[in-house]
């Protein structure tokens, strides 16, 4: 599917099915909604599925890889050659997501969007889908063409058609791409023109106080050489975004496409999201975020969206991790739905 496809293929949410799942919870031995969100990811989840009895048994988390021009003008504590490091630690299962992922029973998907470097390997869970060789340096022109831009949506939308040819019920958004905090705030500066970026600029992977304060400068400078346009979410990401974040956005859009649930990790993957919102405010109802981290701007991503994160764990790795941990939540919400007992069922009186 193209861009254009996908957005005009989303539909809304099944209300006669939110509303006989709600029915349910209600019926159910405890106080109304005394299960707090818990309750709500299950009406969420049978009203994106269309059913209510929902399930997730096939379970992805898609790291979406690429590296930055920015990361070359200091915004970042580690050098830019360990993305590709990073995408074969990955791809050999030795990385943070491997480890938790596979507790949440999900399989996890590598795609180079725009590693700096190739990729060389075979693996039944890698997709070699490079657009370019990293964006350029935004901080000196765009980061990269509209073309391009567009080009990193529909990989993320093309990412979700495969899956579903293979069959899965929910995908978890991940990145890796060292300097990607810098565009991710760049752009939420551009939609959140009215916040000071000492707001939405945070340490990324370790910064120090003087080191956040020149990366807050140079983003400054940078969205007032680009000129990115608010009302035009592919000119923001082309002028001061990056692939990953834009392949993102498209496994967001994906998802609504295909009416299947999307669980998104953290402050890069919300901005990938809101790029997303931005794009076509219909994924919204499909769009669960995982757990809010220690990133200042992911607050102010997420209240851009009227979203509630699941979870708040001071987490700031990225990968996917924020995902894999909030597919583990949604167990505990199947496990009330369809395991506790009903008043009657009980013989527990009920006065309501």
């Amino acid at each position: 599917m193209t861009l254009n496809e996908a957005i005009a293929s989303i539909k809304p949410l099944d209300e006669g099915i939110k509303n006989k799942v709600w029915e349910r919870w209600d019926s159910l031995t405890k106080p109304p909604r005394s299960l707090g969100r818990l309750e709500e990811i299950v009406v969420q989840l049978a009203g994106i599925m269309r059913t209510d009895k929902p399930e997730i048994d096939d379970r992805y988390i898609v790291v979406m890889a690429g590296d930055h021009g920015i990361a070359r003008s200091g915004v970042s504590a580690y050098p830019q050659e360990v993305t590709v490091q990073m995408v074969y630690n990955f791809l050999s299962g030795g990385a943070g997501i491997n480890a938790i992922a596979s507790t949440a029973r999900a399989k996890v998907m590598v795609v180079d969007v725009g590693v700096a470097k190739r990729i060389d390997i075979s693996h039944p869970y890698f997709r070699d889908y490079n657009i370019l060789r990293g964006t350029e340096d935004f901080s000196k022109g765009p980061a990269m063409s509209r073309e391009s831009a567009v080009k990193s949506i529909e990989v993320g939308i093309r990412v979700i058609e495969e899956l579903n040819e293979i069959g899965f019920d929910i995908v978890g958004t991940g990145e890796m791409g060292i300097g990607n905090t810098t565009p991710s705030s760049a752009i939420l500066k551009v939609f959140s023109p009215d916040t000071p970026l000492e707001l939405l600029v945070g340490p990324g992977t370790g910064l120090d106080e003087d080191r956040i304060r020149r990366k807050a400068d140079i983003i400054a400078k940078a969205i007032e050489l680009n000129k990115p346009d608010p009302s035009d979410p592919v000119d923001v990401l082309s002028k001061v975004g990056g692939l990953e974040i834009g392949a993102i956005a498209g496994l967001v859009i994906g998802c609504a496409s295909l009416g299947k649930p999307v669980i998104i990790d953290g402050f890069i993957s919300t901005v990938g999201a809101l790029l997303a919102y931005k794009i076509s405010p219909d994924v919204l109802p499909y769009i669960i975020p995982s757990h809010l981290s220690r990133e200042p701007g992911h607050r102010i991503a997420l209240e851009l969206m009227g979203l509630k994160p699941l979870l708040t764990l001071d987490m700031r790795l990225g990968e996917g991790t924020g995902s894999a941990i909030g597919m583990l939540i949604i167990d505990c919400a199947l496990s009330a739905y369809y395991n506790m007992k009903t008043f009657e069922e009980a013989g527990v009186s009920r006065n309501v």
